[in-house]
């Protein structure tokens, strides 16, 4: 029970690596507050977990939302002791098709919305506290129609360093989980047909070291590893999951 009587706040737990993080967290005691911006997911993942979970609907492009969903966890619980700040996703575009509200959907999702998650929650944090942001393989290498994802990825890593370093007088570590080819339904999500979608994920497999997709309890893990007292000496890092994918 590495989590017994901690309070986790995770963003996009919906499905895939949230949710299966989720699942995780609270078999190893947690209590688990899920944020989602979709009613039926949300509801549908809640159904999964245990009665003890809250689920909360919130946009985290909107700081209201924010701060909302961190204030009904506060007055719920008292405090927040893991915040897995998860929530992110694109639709492929190239560099001739992006545009400026493009690029502020996706700034807002999967930027400003972390920063702002982290800012509010940090207040109601308890010492020893940790934050885990989720960031990308696309961090180091480079895949057409993914630029702007790719850069909002990166200026989250940076985060974690800065943030970690902000955060540490107050007993409060940070640090990232960089996934790689993950089977999630984010793929499903990123505006191609089946077949590219297949052709793709034949080519990365071919480069992933292990030479397959991950899973999601195999995110899920690490990340119990970095909310957890097992990793009390770590902060400012990144912890990529990726079967080799980046690594040789």
């Amino acid at each position: 029970m590495k989590l017994k009587n901690k309070v986790a706040f995770i963003t996009g737990g919906t499905s895939g690596i949230g949710l299966e993080t989720a699942k995780l967290f609270q078999t190893e005691g947690a209590q688990v507050v899920l944020i989602g911006s979709n009613e039926e997911r949300l509801a549908a993942a809640g159904k999964e977990l245990s009665s003890k979970a809250l689920p909360l609907r919130a946009d985290i492009r909107k700081v209201a939302d924010i701060e909302r969903a961190v204030e009904e966890t506060r007055t719920r619980f008292g405090r927040i002791d893991v915040l897995f700040a998860n929530a992110g996703a694109t639709t492929v575009a190239p560099l001739e098709g992006v545009t400026e509200a493009y690029v502020a959907d996706n700034l807002a999702l999967n930027f400003t919305g972390t920063f702002f998650t982290i800012q509010k929650a940090a207040p109601v944090m308890a010492q020893g506290g940790s934050i885990i942001v989720t960031t990308s393989f696309l961090n180091t290498i480079g895949h057409p129609g993914l630029s702007i994802l790719a850069a909002t990825k990166a200026a989250a890593r940076s985060l974690v360093r800065t943030l970690g370093a902000e955060l540490a007088p107050r007993g409060i570590r940070v640090n990232a989980i960089s996934p790689g080819a993950i089977a999630t339904p984010f793929y499903s999500k990123i505006g191609l047909p089946d077949d590219v979608l297949s052709e793709i994920a034949a080519g990365i497999t071919q480069k992933v070291g292990l030479k397959r997709f991950g899973d999601a309890l195999e995110l899920a893990k690490p990340a119990l590893f970095l909310a957890s007292d097992d990793s009390s000496y770590t902060t400012g890092t990144e912890l990529v999951v990726d079967g080799g994918l980046t690594q040789f």
